[in-house]
Parts: C-alpha cells; structure tokens; sequence
C-alpha cells in the first residue's frame, strides 16, 4: 500500500481550499468623483493582494502612486493619470499586478533620475496592456524583472534632442519579458533593452524615434519578429549580444548621413531571416560580427545595402534580393571574410546557359565607387555618370582594388519568392 496517498490527497485539497477561500475573499473597489472611494491612493491602501479596482474616467492627479500588493487596476473610460512634468507617475513593486485601460501623462524629466509613466521594479509576473502614454520622459520601464508582458500600449512624446528625451519601453537586467503589439513614438529610443535575456519583442511599430527604433545591449537569446522600423534615426542597433534571432520586420524609411536600417556590433551566432531593407540610407552595417546567417532577405532601393567591416567573419548571405540599391556591398576589406551564395542582384548582367535558374559568371558586388566614396564622400556627385560606369565595369573583369574573392558564385537569375 501507499502510504504517501493519502497525504498527498489531503495537499492536494488544502491547497485547493486555499485557492478557493482566496477567491472568495477578493473584492472589487471602485474609484471615482461619485464613489466612496474617490483617490487612487486610498484605493491602494485599502485593496487587499487577489484585489480588482476599477477607475472611473477623469483626470486623477496624485502621482507619485505606489502599487505593493498584487492587484488589477482597470480604467473605465480611459482615466488619466497626470504627473504634472513634478513626479514619476506610478511605480509596481508587487508581483503579477495588471495595468489596463489608462492614459499616463505628463511625468517629470530629468538629467539625473529617470522618471517614468510606469516603472516595474524587482517584480515577477504581471500585465502591461491597453494604455495610452503621452508625453512622458520614460513610458514603460521595467528594472530586474521577470515574466511580464508589455501589450497592446501606444506610447508617444515630443522630444527634438535626445539629450532632453528617454525611451519609451525600457528594459534594464530582465528576464522573459515578452514586448508585444505595441506602437511607440517620438521617444530617444522606442524599444530598449540592456542586459535582458530569453525575451521576445513582437509585432510593434516604432516610428519617428530621435536615435532607434529598436536599441540591443548586453542582451543574450532574444528574438524579436514582425515589427516594423520606420523613419527612425536609425532603424534597430543591436550591439555586444549573442544569439539573437531577426525575423520577419521591416526596415524602412530610417534615412539621413548616419541612418542605418540595423547596425551590428560585437554580434555573434546570430540569425537574420526574411525582414524586408527598404530605402535605408544604409540597411545593414555589420562591425566586429561573427558567425550570422542573413537570409531571405529582401534588399531594395537603400543607399548601401550591407556595409561589412573587416573585422567581421564567416558571415553568410544566402537567398537574399538585391534590387535597385545604389551600392549592393561595400567593405574596407580586400579579403573576403563572409560567403555569399545564390543571392539575386538586379545589377547582374551575366546568362544561365544551363536553365538551371543561376548566373554562369559570378557576380562581384563590390563596387570601385563604393571604395572612392568611402575615401571622399564629394565623389558621389558623380555617381550616374559614365566614366563610373566604366570604371565599374573595368573593375568587374580585371578586379584590382575590390576584393576579387568576395564573390557569389552561383547568382540567382530571378528573385526568390
């Protein structure tokens, strides 16, 4: 017989009982001009952790607001939360607490101390979601967290410099934080993440942000999938990181001297899948980046579409589109560090004999352009002329000063689908 039954069914039932007496037990509080419960503030105290309180609409000015016990706080008509630019607006520091449905506005700026509309700290568990930000220094930020989702908010400023501006998602040592369907604006940087692990950032829109859209630091097996970059300063960086996959985003309209649609720095074992490089001043700029896979891509109308630096290495470009970009590859290298194989060039002139869908002669997509304007920018007055034509071409078939082994092989005659 055994013994160890009927003690894990009585567990199994206080544990149960627990749970049932807790639900019991959990009430909801109602705030409002017209309740008994008129501030947030003394909801707060008298809540009770399992708690529900909801907010009716209006503008509530009582920040700073402490969050300590594990509640969900609902708005009923969109209520504000204004900081009055005096305080940072609410701060969490309880575990699985919900935020939904308010519009947080007008938190302090400061050089010395970053003040934020919401601000997790040192918490497990719990929900951002269905906010509107407007006109904060930091939107969201979360410190030494973990397991918290960040959805559905639209966050929003009006910075000029960055040095008066802050991030509107910011993530600093978390964990499993997963950054989902979020539309952020005029912030320093949209998304930021520094020494973050295991955490997803899907489908958001960062659009008309004053330095990224996206910012990687010290941040190891993240992912981040079908977001759009748009008109930013520069697109994403992502930079001293490891393992990061790179899937499905578009990277677009991120154009000025310094724009880039990604800029990879110190990146290593990394993956870069199916995202679309359109009209970047430079789409992707690879420095100290070793070991990526850059694949089914689709490249068009940049200025530069990959500027490899010569310290990267054993980087692969496979199946990749290149259409229309003033230069397809540039470096300052002679040697050829990465592999390129079976892309398609819009700027390939060569035939396929053999009908078996790749180029006979190779293809070099270094240009000797590339190379002058890399020494003297005031060269590029003369890009569409003809003597670059045909030093281009003279280059091509006697390769002397571009890296005659950086080569593709087999070039694709039709793009990939």
């Amino acid at each position: 017989m055994n013994t160890q039954t009927p003690l894990l069914a009585v567990l199994a039932l206080s544990v149960f009982s627990m749970v049932i007496t807790e639900s019991l037990m959990s009430q909801t509080l109602k705030v409002g001009p017209d309740q008994a419960i008129t501030s947030l503030e003394e909801a707060f105290e008298k809540a009770s952790n399992g708690d529900t309180i909801t907010v009716q609409g209006g503008t509530y000015r009582e920040s700073p607001l402490l969050i300590d016990k594990s509640i969900v706080l609902l708005g009923v008509d969109r209520p504000v939360l204004d900081g009055e630019h005096e305080h940072e607006i609410l701060v969490i520091q309880a575990d699985n607490v919900v935020i939904d449905g308010f519009l947080f506005s007008n938190s302090a700026m400061s050089h010395t101390r970053d003040h934020a509309a919401i601000r997790l700290n040192g918490v497990s568990g719990g929900e951002i979601r269905n906010n509107h930000l407007d006109n904060n220094f930091f939107g969201i930020y979360l410190a030494r967290s973990q397991d918290v989702s960040v959805t559905h908010n639209i966050i929003r400023a009006y910075g000029t410099r960055e040095s008066t501006s802050a991030n509107g998602i910011h993530l600093w040592d978390s964990s499993r934080i997963r950054i989902e369907s979020n539309q952020v604006y005029g912030h320093r940087d949209g998304i930021y993440l520094e020494s973050v692990r295991d955490s997803d950032v899907v489908n958001n829109l960062a659009e008309k942000n004053l330095r990224y859209g996206l910012h990687f630091m010290f941040s190891n097996d993240c992912h981040y999938l079908n977001n759009t970059f748009r008109v930013n300063g520069a697109g994403v960086a992502v930079m001293y990181s490891n393992r990061v996959e790179m899937k499905h985003n578009r990277f677009e309209d991120n154009w000025g001297t310094s724009a880039y649609g990604l800029l990879l720095k110190d990146i290593n074992d990394s993956l870069i899948l199916d995202n679309l490089f359109k009209r970047n001043n430079k789409a992707i700029r690879m420095e100290g980046t070793n070991r990526i896979e850059v694949r089914n891509n689709r490249f068009i109308q940049n200025g530069s579409a990959v500027r490899l630096m010569s310290n990267s290495m054993d980087n692969r470009f496979e199946h990749n589109n290149f259409i229309g970009n003033s230069f397809d590859v540039s470096t300052n290298s002679r040697r050829a560090n990465s592999i390129f194989h079976q892309n398609y060039w819009s700027a390939y002139t060569g035939y396929d004999l053999s009908g078996d869908g790749f180029g006979e002669v190779p293809f070099h997509p270094v240009r000797l352009f590339s190379l002058l304007i890399g020494r003297n920018e005031t060269a590029m007055m003369l890009m569409r002329s003809f003597f670059v034509d045909l030093l281009d071409h003279a280059e091509r078939v006697f390769p002397v000063l571009t890296p005659a082994a950086l080569v593709d092989e087999q070039p694709r005659m039709k793009e990939w689908k």
